[in-house]
C-alpha cells in the first residue's frame, strides 16, 4: 500500500503526516489493519526498539472534583460510586509509589482531582516528590494536578519533578461540549507553562466520546504545536453516573488504527497506551505494543486495571522488554532536555479514532471495574 510505504518513509525521517495521509489511515479496513499496525511498528522498533516503558499512577486525592468533564467518574456530580478520599501524606504517597516501582515501574504518576493545585498543595506535592526521589534512586516522577498558576511549575521542578501532565482531550471546537467549568485555552496555557519551567511536557487525548475525525485531527496539530515528550491515548472508560456512561463507541481494531496514527504522527515521542486499555482493546493489547512504547502498570485513577503480573507476562510474551530506569526513553536528539525539539517541523501528538469497524452488539460493561484497592484504603494495590 502506497499510503503505508510514504508513512514509514515519513516517520524514520520525523516528517508530519499531511491532513488526508491521516484520515486515510484511520479509514483503512479490517482487511488491511495488520499491514498498517506493521508499518507502524517499522516507525516504533526504528526509535524505540523493543522497549517498553512501565508508569504507575498514585491517585493522591480521589473524586469530589469541582469540575464538570463529562468522561471523568470524579465530576462535579457525578454518580459513580468511586473511592472518594482527601490528600494522601507524603509517606502514604511513597508507600504506594513503591509498590508500582517494585513492579518495574520507571515513572510515578502523581494526580490530584481537582481546577488546580493552591500553593499549600504544591508545597505538599512538593514534599511528596522528594519523599519518592530519596527512596528511589533513578525514578521519573510526573505530576498532574490540573491548572497550574504562575510559578507553579518553576516550585515542582525545584522539588525533583521531571514531568507535568495535561492533557487536551479533545479538539477546541468541541471542547465547551464536554467541559463547561474551564476552557481548552486554560489546557494549553498550563501545557505551556509546564514547558517553560523546563518540565517534559505529557499530553494526550481520550478518544471514543463521540468526537468527529476532524475533531481528533484538529488535537493532533494543536499537540503537534505544544510539542509534548509523552502523548498518553486514553480510550474513554464510560462509567456508570457520567454523563458518557452510553458512549461505547470503541472496538479494539479502532483502538489499533488511532495508536498506529499516533505513531506515524509522533514517531519519536513516548505514546503511551493510557486509561481504558483494558476494556476496548482487550485481548489484542499485545498487537498495540507494536504500537505504543508505553503503558501504565496496574490500576488507574479510579478503575482497576489489568494485574501487573499479567503486564508483564505480555510484555514477554510479545517479544518485547521493560525499560529499565538506566536507558533513556526517547531518542537523543529529544532527550537532551526535559522537552525536546524537532527538527525540521517533526510531529508530536495523539492520534484520531476512524470511523471503520462497529461498536459491539453489546457493550461490555462488565469490563468497567471501579478501584477498591491501592491509594485511600487498606488493601495492597495492584502492581
Amino acid at each position: 500500500m502506497n499510503l503505508l510505504n510514504t508513512l514509514v518513509d515519513k516517520g524514520l525521517r520525523r516528517e508530519t503526516p499531511t491532513r488526508e495521509e491521516a484520515l486515510a489511515v484511520l479509514a483503512t479496513s479490517d482487511d488491511d489493519l495488520l499491514d498498517v499496525v506493521a508499518a507502524a511498528g517499522k516507525v516504533r522498533r526504528h526509535w524505540f526498539g523493543r522497549r517498553v516503558k512501565l508508569n504507575y499512577l498514585v491517585n493522591l486525592k480521589s473524586g469530589l472534583c469541582p469540575e464538570d468533564c463529562s468522561y471523568c467518574s470524579q465530576r462535579l456530580g457525578s454518580r459513580a460510586d468511586i473511592l472518594k478520599y482527601t490528600w494522601l501524606k507524603p509517606d502514604q504517597a511513597s508507600q504506594a509509589a513503591a509498590a508500582g516501582l517494585a513492579g518495574g515501574a520507571k515513572r510515578v504518576c502523581l494526580v490530584a482531582s481537582g481546577r488546580g493545585p493552591t500553593d499549600r498543595d504544591v508545597d505538599r506535592v512538593s514534599d511528596t516528590i522528594k519523599a519518592i526521589k530519596e527512596q528511589n534512586e533513578g525514578v521519573e516522577v510526573c505530576a498532574c494536578l490540573g491548572l497550574l498558576s504562575d510559578g507553579q511549575a518553576e516550585r515542582l521542578r525545584e522539588a525533583g519533578a521531571d514531568a507535568y501532565n495535561h492533557n487536551l482531550n479533545t479538539s477546541e471546537s468541541t471542547y465547551g461540549d464536554i467541559t463547561t467549568t474551564h476552557t481548552y485555552a486554560d489546557r494549553v496555557d498550563t501545557v505551556r507553562k509546564a514547558h517553560a519551567a523546563g518540565l517534559s511536557a505529557c499530553s494526550g487525548l481520550i478518544a471514543g466520546m463521540g468526537e468527529s475525525d476532524e475533531d481528533l485531527v484538529d488535537v493532533v496539530l494543536s499537540l503537534r504545536e505544544l510539542d509534548p515528550d509523552s502523548v498518553p491515548v486514553n480510550f474513554l472508560i464510560p462509567f456508570e453516573g457520567t454523563p458518557l456512561a452510553k458512549e461505547w463507541n470503541l472496538t479494539p481494531q479502532r483502538c489499533l488504527r488511532i495508536l498506529a496514527m499516533t505513531r506515524f504522527v509522533c514517531p519519536d515521542v513516548e505514546v503511551r497506551i493510557a486509561g481504558g486499555r483494558e476494556v476496548h482493546l482487550r485481548t489484542m493489547q499485545p498487537l498495540a505494543l507494536h504500537l505504543a512504547n508505553s503503558i501504565f502498570l496496574g490500576d488507574y485513577l479510579t478503575s482497576e486495571g489489568q494485574a501487573g503480573k499479567a503486564d508483564l507476562e505480555m510484555i514477554a510474551d510479545a517479544g518485547f522488554e521493560v525499560e529499565g530506569t538506566g536507558e533513556v526513553t526517547l531518542p537523543e536528539h529529544r532527550a537532551g532536555g526535559g522537552c525536546g525539539s524537532h527538527e525540521g517541523g517533526g510531529a508530536c501528538g495523539p492520534a484520531a479514532a476512524g470511523p471503520c469497524g462497529s461498536a459491539p452488539e453489546e457493550p461490555r460493561t462488565d469490563l468497567v471495574a471501579v478501584r477498591r484497592r491501592g491509594a485511600g484504603t487498606d488493601l495492597a494495590p495492584n502492581a
